[in-house]
């Protein structure tokens, strides 16, 4: 099929549509059957229903039309581009209007039916971001008497901050999702501040163990209006991570205070105003912010295991979130309990620093090779060929959006079954050591556990090789029993000498940092962060096919949560800073509510 044909097609089920949502039976059955597949998937981030929510099957599409169709009014449906791509499917790119603002999205047809709709809000009109044409002039020529300068402006924004200015957001957690989320708000003129205990933004990267790199590639991982330069190293060092976040907070502006804890966090129903303790460098403050958003990571209050004997552990015992690498570990007896991302990394830290290290594996991983991972998971969409092929960051990221959760162990089984016949020989090798591996439930991979559970995968930049080779040690199953003064006792009852231990097993949800600083009813109504509900290992159901809390309203009114990679924070910081500054400016925001 010709790209001409193809424009017509896509151009002929717009106009459709917009007869549709126009019309007063937008959510009837019968007027839908021609418009969508009998399986087919409706994602909208804020379009429609001013959230984020994916809408499975005729029924629910037409349950939210009914609800959403007249109130944002959406028209000028104008495709971009159109394809004929494989198993027949024409795949347009187009722009809309809603009554809130412009919108973009992705559509996939079949035989003249929708199989996939996106729908995303990408402007609020009257409140477009000062770029391009709209960029603010800097300054204004001639001779004024008593002007201040720029450094002058932002000094005293400074000071007035938190005490004559109250923020009207708060964001807890200067890294990238904190920062992002800031960058975007400042540009769209909501009153912001950023705390941090640390002491500078990005820390949270610097304070990590030595080795650390990125495991996601640069192309991965820029940040919103600030990408990378192009001399970039694929994989950035965590430090030069935490360089490039300081840099970044400095450049946009961001108001941000570092050395400052979050005490506590309440919230007025009557005022809609949070009441917000905070210690500033020694300083006790209130802040009274109208919305609070956690950007503390997707991971939650470090899981501990409460180990028998641990009081008669005369080595050190460890988090693998306190762990910072050091040489006082060469010659040393070490045991790493866990066996994900941060688990083989320490093991091949500590290894390079000469170390005696063991890994006990509790329960199967997921081990991918990070070359492998590139060329056929991420490189269509994230790499220099990509870019070469037209694929930008921003398209790069709508691709990746607009295939629901719920077809993603599908689409990605062929890409690991591949994987695993290139590196049959990392697999063999694994098992022959005893190491407990497979490619997720189904076949389906890293992107699909990191969706679901956000752990129990390694992406393989070495360690692999270390353990087949035997220079890390291996147990596996392998479960403690208990502690003694220098050692750790399995249950099988052999006894490993140990000086240090480190404890690399994962976080809680990110609600345990709500629970902390508001209360554990507040925690408890609002369920877990995370999550698809896809009823695998650790993430039970109901199916949600959505990340549960992420960049979205929350059962507690004015609390957010902001989380996730640098890809996320880049992607979903915009959809969070757009639903806020609707509410800043007292714009409606109706939350699609329905399909409970």
């Amino acid at each position: 099929m010709s790209q001409a044909s193809a424009l017509a097609l896509a151009q002929a089920w717009f106009e459709r549509l917009e007869r549709l949502l126009a019309s007063d039976h937008a959510g009837q059955q019968s007027e839908l059957e021609s418009l969508f597949e009998p399986q087919c998937f409706w994602r909208d981030m804020l379009a429609f229903t001013w959230t984020i929510r994916t809408f499975e099957g005729r029924d629910a599409i037409a349950e939210m039309l009914a609800a959403c169709a007249g109130r944002t009014q959406a028209r000028a449906w104008q495709i971009a581009e159109a394809s004929h791509g494989p198993n027949d499917l024409i795949e347009a790119w187009f722009q809309f209007e809603t009554a809130a603002g412009g919108g973009r999205g992705i559509v996939r047809l079949r035989g003249g039916r929708c199989f996939i709709l996106l729908t995303t809000l990408q402007s609020l009109r009257g409140h477009e971001e000062p770029s391009g044409v709209r960029r603010e002039r800097g300054t204004v020529h001639g001779v004024v008497r008593g002007r201040q300068s720029w450094f002058e402006r932002r000094e005293a924004e400074r000071a007035r901050l938190g005490r004559e200015d109250q923020p009207w957001c708060l964001i807890v957690g200067a890294g990238q999702g904190g920062l992002a989320l800031g960058a975007r708000l400042r540009r769209l003129g909501v009153p912001t501040l950023i705390i941090d205990r640390l002491d500078q933004p990005g820390d949270t990267w610097r304070r990590r163990y030595r080795s650390l790199c990125l495991h996601d590639p640069v192309w991965y991982d820029h940040m919103p209006y600030l990408p990378f330069p192009d001399h970039w190293p694929v994989f950035t060092p965590k430090d030069k991570m935490a360089d490039w976040l300081r840099a970044y907070a400095d450049i946009m502006e961001l108001n941000v205070w570092c050395q400052t804890v979050c005490v506590s966090a309440s919230y007025d129903d009557h005022e809609g105003l949070w009441t917000v303790q905070v210690d500033r460098a020694g300083e006790l403050m209130s802040l009274k912010p109208a919305h609070l958003v956690l950007a503390t990571g997707m991971s939650g209050v470090p899981r501990m295991p409460q180990l028998t004997g641990a009081e008669q552990f005369a080595g050190s015992l460890l988090h693998s979130s306190q762990y910072r690498g050091s040489a006082e570990w060469a010659g040393k007896s070490c045991v790493v309990i866990g066996s994900n991302n941060s688990a083989h990394d320490i093991c091949a830290d500590l290894w390079e620093q000469g170390a005696q290290v063991t890994m006990l594996q509790r329960s199967p991983t997921i081990v991918v090779r990070s070359e492998s991972l590139q060329k056929y998971a991420w490189g269509p969409l994230y790499s220099e060929q990509a870019l070469a092929d037209g694929i930008t960051t921003e398209r790069a990221d709508l691709l990746a959006a607009s295939w629901p959760h719920r077809l993603m162990p599908g689409r990605l089984q062929p890409v690991y079954a591949q994987i695993e016949q290139v590196d049959a020989d990392l697999y063999e090798g694994l098992r022959r050591a005893g190491f407990m591996v497979h490619l997720g439930e189904g076949g389906s991979g890293i992107h699909v556990a990191y969706m679901r559970r956000g752990s129990g995968y390694y992406i393989d930049v070495g360690a692999s090789q270390l353990i087949i080779d035997g220079r890390i040690g291996l147990r596996s199953p392998a479960q403690v029993s208990h502690l003694e003064a220098r050692a750790v006792v399995l249950q099988s009852g052999e006894r490993l000498p140990a000086d240090l231990v480190v404890c690399a097993t994962g976080y809680g949800s990110m609600t345990g940092w709500a629970e902390q600083l508001i209360s554990h009813e507040v925690a408890q109504r609002l369920g877990p962060c995370w999550g698809l509900g896809s009823g695998t290992s650790g993430d039970p159901g109901p199916w949600e096919g959505e990340l549960r809390n992420m960049w979205k309203p929350t059962a507690q009114p004015g609390l957010w949560f902001q989380g996730g990679n640098l890809m996320q924070a880049r992607f979903f910081s915009l959809f969070v800073a757009l639903q806020l500054k609707a509410r800043y400016e007292g714009l409606p925001t109706p939350v699609f509510e329905g399909l409970n």
